[in-house]
């Protein structure tokens, strides 16, 4: 064989694939990326490599297949939706499908978008889920809405959040409102119901404010004594299920509101975000395993300062990272629960945390994204502005940071 082709070839063979980010926290749902070479300094002049804007409203994060960049995108009354595609090398738009168009919509939050959801890609579909208004998979090819589901609803009070997530052939969905509570599968295929399973409804009645009825959370299927287990999070309860059927499998109760924040584990635990009474919220380490009712044998321990509602933490081995919304960044000894340091950033946080390259990154809805290095002492090796405010949490392809404000798209990049 001529050298210089096996040179060619040898050099292909070297060069990592790009990981895809097909989850709102990424490829294993809890904020990891083994991405290698980002950006620690950008601005509105350095580092971009392109900003496009992004109309209506939504606070969805962009998920990322090949050259495609998938988002959610809302009218601000709700009275249409729509998934984005873009380019992920030029940030052109590739499909601008208007999904549905609501006859009536229900109040949100005034900090909420009726596109809060993230989508959920896999190989040619993307799956876009507007809470109450209406589920859909699309061909990510062509645009072409391939089936639709409007037969699931709640009254949600503030807004859809709870985003899909795929688990062999369904399509898993979160649906608890303010008068009903329950989660389903469908079949992601067709979009037609396989189960159905309510939310323990001995726990939800006479329940005041109604809004301690909600949930906003969006599920984790993790493996537990050698078999997937989809982790839920909500009002009043987390529980474990059989994905495959939705049944119940074990239960740990504490009452209160939900959080939008996503559990994570690790160290044998689940770390679950949970309101606790009325204007306050609540971490628990549960451990896993055990079957029915293990409040009282479960419960590693508890937090109740300074617990983010909206951004879910990330784990770092034996440390837990947890960033209030109030701008309180938290380090925590995750396997006692031992605060290791407190450090108070300025801002406003709703975007996740992200770990990347021995790095954390932390961005704020004022447009600032502060990174760290994980560990015992707190240490900041970048702080970055961009004009935007970040509701969205980001995600990582390659080299680049792909980022939503507000109102633009950005692709960061060295």
């Amino acid at each position: 064989m001529n050298s210089k082709i096996l040179a060619g070839l040898l050099i292909v063979c070297v060069i990592p694939a790009q990981a895809d980010w097909l989850d709102w926290r990424g490829p294993t749902a809890n904020g990891h990326s083994d991405a290698i070479g980002l950006p620690l300094h950008w601005s509105e002049t350095e580092h971009v490599k392109w900003k496009v804007p992004v109309r209506d409203f939504g606070h969805s994060t962009p998920v990322v297949k090949g050259n495609q960049i998938w988002l959610t995108t809302a009218t601000k009354d709700g009275s249409a939706l729509y998934a984005l595609c873009f380019d992920l090398e030029t940030g052109d738009t590739i499909h601008d499908i208007e999904v549905f168009q609501p006859a009536m919509s229900q109040r949100i939050h005034p900090v909420n978008t009726y596109a809060t959801p993230s989508i959920a890609l896999e190989d040619n579909r993307a799956y876009v889920h507007f809470g109450t208004f209406g589920t859909a998979c699309l061909d990510t090819r062509t645009g072409e809405v391939l089936w639709k589901n409007t037969d699931l609803h709640c009254d949600h009070m503030q807004g859809p959040a709870s985003s899909p997530i795929l688990f062999e052939d369904l399509l898993i969905l979160d649906l608890e409102g303010v008068d009903v509570q329950f989660m389903v599968a469908l079949d992601k295929d067709t979009g037609k119901l396989v189960w159905k399973e309510d939310r323990a409804p001995e726990l939800f009645q006479n329940i005041k404010p109604l809004f301690l009825l909600k949930s906003y959370i969006t599920p984790i299927i993790e493996e537990v004594d050698g078999q997937p287990q989809l982790i839920a999070n909500a009002s009043q309860l987390v529980s474990g299920h059989d994905p495959r059927t939705g049944k119940e499998i074990w239960r740990v109760v504490y009452g209160g509101d939900s959080s939008i924040s996503r559990t994570v584990s690790g160290h044998g635990m689940f770390f679950v975000n949970t309101g606790g009474p009325p204007g306050g919220t609540w971490l628990w380490a549960v451990r896993q395993g055990g079957t029915g009712d293990v409040t009282d044998s479960h419960v590693a321990w508890t937090i109740e300062d300074n617990v983010p509602l909206e951004t879910s933490p990330v784990l770092v081995d034996d440390l837990l990272y947890m960033m209030s919304d109030t701008g309180t960044l938290t380090c925590v000894e995750a396997k006692t629960g031992e605060i290791v340091w407190t450090v108070r950033l300025r801002g406003r946080f709703s975007a996740s945390l992200l770990y990347v390259e021995g790095r954390i990154y932390i961005s704020s809805k004022q447009g600032k994204t502060v990174i760290i290095k994980p560990g015992r002492i707190f240490d900041v090796v970048g702080e970055n502005q961009l004009d935007g405010g970040f509701w969205a949490s980001p995600a990582v392809v390659g080299k680049s940071l792909i980022m939503r404000s507000k109102t633009h798209l950005y692709r960061i990049e060295n």
